[in-house]
């Protein structure tokens, strides 16, 4: 499990060197010690965090199913070295958009865990609030927030209220409460957060930057703009200096900073910054990860107020097709990309948004305990 107090993103020009280094230690320790070999193993698991960080997802995923069949095979699946390369390998699996495999993985691996370990291992709560992410990515709001609780009980008790893993389980739970529309709750949270994590971590720490562009989307829903706009342009600012433009991290702020746009009126800004997202997220993700279909939905929903209506209703008719098979069609981003394309086709010809538009849909970052 990866310390949040110490997983300080390097500039994006020290990446090539470190990936470079792991993979020459690599190749030395396979051929000293063999592929099975523990230190072969760490050294494998390492580079798998380094394309994590990168967005390389696919890369990470491959490096990390290695890892846990050797483990499983050589130290046995109880080992808690095994354990924590199931919690990462679902990680990964969460990132691609492949929830049902890393629920799976994450339930096998919680059970093992507290059977072996105990409820209060930091590989059992962990898993636990990877889980609850998993549940909140598939619209399983009720079960997601009682999950979080426990975590949030168990992290505050043994680690304390400002621990680094007591902060990201207090922010996953403001997430729920804003898919749930329970705006003054989740901004209580994140407020407090906030400020516990640029004391306690700094403000250019992953953690604190994830708490500042939750309470900004928190603020948009609020009908806060200014104040929305704000934040997600600090740090969206970092973000690119830290992480580079094409980071999953840094393409979250841009599109949430189009979706401030957005319910400003400030259409052809917000625009600018869709086409920008979608293209690198095609490229980068794949046109049918789910962060690249929110692209698709906010871009039409642009579009359409832009008075590009074909274009539009083209483009959000291919959205519901690709969300119907990547998420199926009880998803509640399947549900709402279907009822904008109904919509649009029974409505007349010259319809155009009310006063006050209709912003894209804000992205939400949910770092992993």
């Amino acid at each position: 499990m990866t310390d949040p107090a110490s997983s300080y993103y390097p500039p994006p020009d020290q990446w090539q060197e470190m990936e470079a280094q792991h993979l020459e230690g690599l190749k030395q320790c396979s051929q000293e010690f063999g592929r099975e070999h523990e230190d072969t193993l760490t050294i494998m698991a390492s580079l798998g965090c380094i394309y994590v960080d990168q967005g390389r997802w696919d890369e990470a995923a491959k490096l990390q199913v290695e890892v846990m069949d050797t483990r499983k095979r050589v130290l046995g699946e109880e080992h808690p070295d095994t354990l924590t390369s199931m919690s990462h390998l679902a990680s990964t699996y969460s990132c691609q958009g492949r929830w049902k495999e890393a629920e799976t993985l994450l339930v096998q691996m919680i059970k093992t865990s507290k059977r072996v370990l105990g409820e209060d291992s930091p590989n059992t709560f962990t898993g636990m609030a990877n889980l609850a992410s998993t549940y909140l990515d598939q619209g399983r709001l009720e079960e997601a927030e009682k999950l979080q609780l426990q975590v949030i009980e168990i992290c505050e008790r043994t680690l304390g209220p400002e621990d680094p893993h007591s902060l990201t389980s207090l922010n996953n739970l403001a997430s729920t409460y804003r898919e749930q529309g329970r705006w003054n709750e989740a901004e209580k949270i994140e407020g407090q957060v906030t400020e516990i994590s640029k004391r306690v971590l700094g403000l250019e720490h992953p953690s604190t930057l994830t708490s500042i562009s939750n309470l900004s989307t928190t603020h948009l829903n609020q009908g806060r703009h200014k104040e929305a706009g704000e934040l997600q342009a600090q740090v969206l600012e970092i973000r690119k200096r830290t992480l580079g433009w094409e980071h999953p991290s840094t393409l979250t702020t841009m599109a949430n900073l189009a979706a401030i746009y957005s319910a400003q009126e400030r259409w052809k800004e917000a625009e600018e910054l869709e086409v920008q997202i979608l293209e690198i997220r095609k490229q980068v993700l794949g046109p049918e990860h789910p962060s690249t279909l929110i692209s698709m939905n906010n871009l039409a929903h642009t579009r359409k107020a832009l008075g590009e209506g074909k274009e539009a209703l083209r483009l959000m008719s291919e959205c519901v097709e690709l969300c119907n098979r990547q998420l199926g069609p009880d998803h509640p981003d399947t549900i709402a990309s279907t009822a904008a394309v109904t919509k649009w086709r029974n409505e007349d010809p010259s319809f155009s948004f009310p006063a006050g538009g209709e912003p894209g849909k804000t992205e939400d970052l949910r770092p992993l305990v």
